[in-house]
């Protein structure tokens, strides 16, 4: 393996191990203000195409590139709406 291919799986076994929880985001509670979105600095945050009950476009995350730093629940304005869960 080159210096460079190890390098790059060094790098991607330390992004694997930095994602060591998960977000809950409840649907119906979210008023689609993108504030949990803007934050996130892993991209695991986006906005649904789809409608909750109120009519917004709630957030949604992928659990493969969340690593639940909390930074989307500070920013969230909507209480309860964000739950962290560490591993």
């Amino acid at each position: 393996m080159s210096g460079k291919a190890a390098a790059s799986g060094v790098k991607e076994e330390a992004r694997t191990a930095a994602r060591k929880g998960r977000i809950e985001i409840r649907a119906e509670r979210c008023k689609s203000c993108s504030l949990c979105a803007s934050v996130c600095p892993d991209e695991a945050i986006s906005i649904s195409k789809s409608f909750n009950r109120k009519g917004y476009h709630p957030a949604e995350f992928r659990a493969d590139r969340c690593r639940a730093c909390g930074l989307c629940y500070v920013m969230c304005p909507e209480p309860g709406c964000i739950t962290v869960y560490k591993e």
